[in-house]
């Protein structure tokens, strides 16, 4: 400001002077002389910019808790050594590169590894976690979005109303099902609890399907039989469960029969609570206000009740079966790998998870011995009151899965089970899980060699756990395992991973002994191209 202020003095000054008649004469009159005149720009200092600083290496305690079983244990730096054995792992990340369940930038945390290389059912991909950048929508408009997870997009927020539709006067109750309570300005039509022959539930404006008790499509045809019944739920579809008397609601589909829901991207069947149908009538923190949904088929399992089984590695035995946990008298399980329950598709189960007694409860989605023949895609499971989904024995592939706001564990397998999954999401619920709840869990109900044995692989996924467990993975119990371009997000005093053994053989301890194909021992479980921010680093 000073040169430029002085360069306009000069200025004004000649301009003066030519105005004068007699200023060429007046040797009084100061003249500039001849040169330049230098302009001195202020120096500004700029303000220091703190460095980003890169994290320390995580240690061995932080990243693994080690649990003794039958005075056995792997020690942290054990489980540290089976990561690191892995490629292109990252075992010291740090939180902020995640924004909820989306990374920060477009670019891959890690480098991936190509899943569709492991199996044809996995999609190729260049990234890690279950979405690719802040801007992938894949999750968008089929979920609802709340506390635990903000998927953005067009979806509405799990507290709010079903997308029902206006109530017309003269509603009628498709055949199958009768009239029932209007329910927040909605029409209810009574699933009957016997579903013995096919049934459709289409979608009517104003019209919500009511479950009442234990519902059952079919009767159980045993572990080899005849084709049982299908229910078929179109798009957009709201199916609330009856909160007037107090039988647990649930919706279980029998060894044989089939369920047939399959919505869209803008017209997702919604499976939730009485409550969540008035105004205000739910909030993030509700839970357990029904059983959820149970599908129970013909594929293999490893754990087999008391008289039938034992079974084998290719899970041919005709009488191994078991009983589901949450209902009392319904098995699962039999030779047929391929079996199918049916499809289910763009659905959200809101609100469920029922603890019967301690061991014995409903989550959200329970599979029992569901076979490859079994579609399950772009499923949410939100707020259960126990596991987000719970998958015992059989070997059906899911892809598009987000459990949000569990009280338990986000994924439980166990029993045998030997499918795929892919674009996973746990959140855990902001407000607060339940102690010892894992983003996922997989044993083989300490029975070690039970055969087949527990072995799948996730690809694609993300765990944020805010529940003080342990860790976010757990897996124990001689199951085998294989994960594939991950990330894992912990909170302070939680880790990443608790592997657990329970027994010690001669090829050493299950969980992590060398790979035995005697055994159907897959080996230590794997890690490659898995990102962890433990420990909220």
């Amino acid at each position: 400001m000073v040169s430029n202020t002085r360069i306009g003095q000069f200025l004004m000054a000649s301009t003066a002077c030519l105005a004068l008649a007699g200023c060429g004469g007046a040797d009084s009159v100061a003249s500039p002389g001849a040169g330049s005149v230098t302009i001195v720009q202020p120096i500004v200092t700029p303000t220091p910019t703190a460095p980003t600083p890169t994290p320390s290496a995580i240690t061995a305690a932080q990243f693994a808790a080690a649990t003794t079983v039958n005075s056995i244990t792997i020690t942290p730096d054990e489980q540290l050594a089976i990561v690191n054995a892995g490629t292109n792992n990252n075992v010291s990340g740090i939180g902020s590169t995640i924004n909820g369940v989306y990374p920060v930038a477009a670019a891959s945390l890690t480098t991936a590894t190509d899943p569709s290389s492991i199996n044809s059912f996995f999609t190729s991909t260049n990234f890690v976690g279950a979405l690719n950048g802040p801007s992938d929508t894949s999750f968008q408009g089929w979920t609802c979005n709340s506390t635990s997870a903000e998927f953005g997009g067009s979806g509405a927020r799990c507290t709010a109303v079903p997308n029902v539709g206006a109530r017309v006067a003269a509603s009628v109750c498709p055949t199958g099902t009768t009239a029932s309570d209007v329910v927040g300005g909605f029409q209810g039509c009574l699933i009957p609890q016997n579903i013995t022959t096919n049934l459709t539930l289409p979608k009517i404006a104003g019209v919500y399907y009511r479950l009442r008790g234990q519902t059952e499509v079919g009767t159980d045809l045993g572990t080899t039989g005849a084709a049982g019944v299908t229910l078929t739920i179109e798009p957009g579809v709201v199916v609330a469960a009856d909160s007037s008397e107090p039988t647990n609601d649930l919706l279980l589909v029998n060894r044989g029969s089939k369920i047939n829901a399959v919505g869209n991207r803008d017209n997702p069947i919604v499976f939730t609570s009485q409550q969540n149908l008035a105004s205000n009538g739910v909030s993030d923190a509700t839970q357990g206000q029904w059983g959820g949904i149970i599908l129970l088929g013909r594929a293999p399992v490893g754990v087999c009740a008391a008289g039938t089984g034992p079974n084998n590695a290719a899970g041919s035995s005709t009488t191994c079966q078991q009983a589901i946990e949450g209902v009392t008298g319904r098995f699962y399980g039999g030779p047929t790998a391929a079996d199918s329950s049916g499809q289910m598709s763009y659905v959200q189960i809101r609100y469920s998870g029922i603890a019967i007694s301690d061991g014995n409860e409903l989550q959200g989605l329970t599979l029992g011995g569901t076979g490859s023949g079994t579609v399950l895609d772009h499923i949410q499971s939100h707020n259960s009151a126990d596991d987000g989904i719970e998958i015992f024995g059989g070997n059906t592939n899911i892809k598009y899965i987000a459990v949000t706001g569990a009280d338990d564990d986000g994924f439980d397998i166990d029993n045998g089970y030997r499918g795929f999954m892919q674009f996973m999401i746990a959140a855990q619920r902001t407000l607060g899980a339940t102690p010892d709840s894992f983003s996922t869990e997989i044993d083989s109900n300490n029975a070690e060699d039970l055969l087949p044995r527990t072995f799948s692989t996730y690809a694609n996924f993300t765990f944020i756990q805010t529940a003080l467990a342990p860790a976010a993975i757990r897996q124990r119990g001689g199951s085998d395992m294989r994960f594939v371009n991950g990330v894992v997000k912990s909170v302070n005093t939680v880790a990443c991973v608790n592997l657990i053994a329970g027994e010690q053989t001669s090829g050493g301890r299950s969980t992590v002994r060398p790979a035995d194909s005697a055994l159907q021992d897959f080996g230590p479980p794997s890690f490659n191209s898995v990102y962890f921010a433990c420990q909220g680093r």
